[in-house]
């Protein structure tokens, strides 16, 4: 499976994740269609959280740390409110839709 964008193919893995993090908006638009989320300011507010992440950090946090990160910038965010933008699970949809790898998983943090 993979993506394209300004008909550039993105390579992926099996589960739909970029290989290698690409920070235009266009594939934010592409992947998120795909996951059939429709885009909405605090998607993007994540979204731009979990770039900043991966660029500071090397990898995305995992979803205690994803939320405690996310209330800085929206104090009444809840793990219910992060599981309606992102219903498939916040961190590893957030990551996927953000254009980055596949967030590490149990343990890799």
């Amino acid at each position: 499976m993979g993506y394209t964008v300004a008909g550039t193919e993105l390579e992926t893995d099996a589960e739909g994740f970029l290989l290698e993090p690409d920070y235009r908006d266009e594939v934010v638009n592409v992947i998120a269609a795909a996951e059939n989320i429709e885009l909405t300011a605090r998607h993007r507010e994540v979204v731009n959280y979990m770039r900043d992440e991966y660029r500071e950090h090397g990898h995305t946090p995992n979803f205690r740390n994803m939320l405690k990160g996310v209330n800085e910038f929206w104090p009444d965010a809840d793990s219910k409110a992060l599981y309606d933008l992102f219903p498939l699970g916040p961190a590893k949809q957030a990551a996927k839709i953000a254009g980055l790898p596949q967030p590490y998983g149990k343990g890799g943090y």
